[in-house]
């Protein structure tokens, strides 16, 4: 085993700020969500990198000490994986998020194959887990401009492309524009993506102890929301997108949109294709969620977007035409929420 001292740590490590108080320890327990692992690299696969608390691309060799944390993945395409049971550990995600691949996609190799070492534990031998690293909630406030929410049609359909050019149109407006990520797996490229964009503050789910949040309780999940919500007001920002990953059929984001109407002033739906977009509007309205507006991969195609437009009756607007202003009409005027009496969010009072 190479010297502890040269581990690489991915990016969901990002929150432990003080690495020497932290050791390896020799013994291996019961993976349990969240909880810190160091592993060495046994086989290379389709990961050959790692993603460090940086964002950059570290690359990995035999032998590597790498340390993350414990968690399941949901990615249509790339791998569905679940906390170890049995021997086989896998690398799931770039950013150091650790488990058992059950199933890929066929364009994929096979899983990077780790040998778990032990859990990461504090000097008294403490094992850690991110919820030791976790922010302390913020009281619940309200964006004076409002909370948008990105939702998919499915993967890769355009959400952080969607909630980044809206980054940028608040920014460009002069707004102090905060973005969060609600769901996914622990990987650093939507953060980095929202920072370039403008992002005057960020926050995640890692943020609150999370390396994923596959397999989370949905009651769990909700208080996230709003805790990120609440992290970003807390941190300067006038107006709040929030991006839920995966796509409607995915059975926790669906769970979260149905939270959406007294939370979120507005939803933006990224859609990969016309047919989508209708799908998505009418399961959307269904829930009673606020659609204001189509984005997403669809605005490629100016005939896509004219379909998507007959067939929803709802804006069509690509995220070039977002960022160069139309970000700003959707929260033209302040918004002044107030207390919420019913639905998911009557525990949730914001100050308006």
């Amino acid at each position: 085993m190479k010297d502890f001292a040269g581990a690489k740590w991915g990016y969901v490590t990002r929150r432990i700020n003080d690495r020497d108080a932290t050791v390896p320890g020799g013994s291996v327990r019961e993976p349990q969500l969240g909880d810190l692992v160091v592993a060495t690299v046994a086989h290379l696969g389709e990961l050959d990198h790692l993603e460090d608390v940086h964002g950059r691309r570290v690359r990995l060799y035999l032998g590597d000490i790498v340390v993350g944390a414990y968690g399941n993945r949901y990615a249509t395409d790339f791998y569905e994986g679940y906390l170890p049971t049995g021997p086989s550990v896998h690398l799931l995600t770039a950013g150091g998020l650790v488990g058992t691949v059950a199933s890929a996609h066929t364009r994929r190799l096979p899983p990077t194959e780790l040998k778990v070492i032990g859990t990461l534990n504090d000097r008294s031998g403490m094992p850690l887990s991110l919820e030791h690293y976790a922010r302390t909630p913020s009281p619940h406030t309200a964006p004076e401009w409002g909370t948008l929410v990105v939702l998919g049609s499915s993967m890769n359909a355009g959400k952080t492309t969607t909630a980044s050019a809206m980054v940028s149109g608040w920014t460009r407006a002069g707004l102090a524009a905060g973005a969060g990520k609600v769901t996914g797996s622990g990987s650093g490229k939507d953060r980095w993506t929202y920072i370039d964009a403008g992002a005057s503050t960020v926050a995640e789910f890692l943020d609150f102890g999370m390396s994923s949040t596959f397999g989370y309780p949905v009651e769990r999940l909700r208080t996230t929301m709003i805790a990120i919500r609440d992290a970003l007001v807390d941190d300067g920002a006038d107006a709040v997108v929030l991006e839920i990953a995966d796509g409607l059929l995915q059975s926790e984001t669906r769970a979260l949109a149905e939270c959406l109407p007294g939370f979120a002033h507005g939803v933006v739906l990224a859609a990969a294709n016309a047919l989508d977009a209708v799908a998505g509007v009418t399961i959307l309205q269904g829930l009673g969620v606020p659609v204001r507006m189509v984005s997403g991969l669809v605005t490629a195609s100016p005939l896509a977007s004219q379909e998507a437009h007959a067939a929803t009756g709802l804006p069509v607007l690509s995220p070039p035409q977002l960022a160069n202003g139309a970000a700003v009409d959707l929260v033209r005027a302040p918004v002044r929420q107030t207390v919420a009496t019913a639905g998911p969010f009557a525990d949730a009072a914001v100050r308006g």
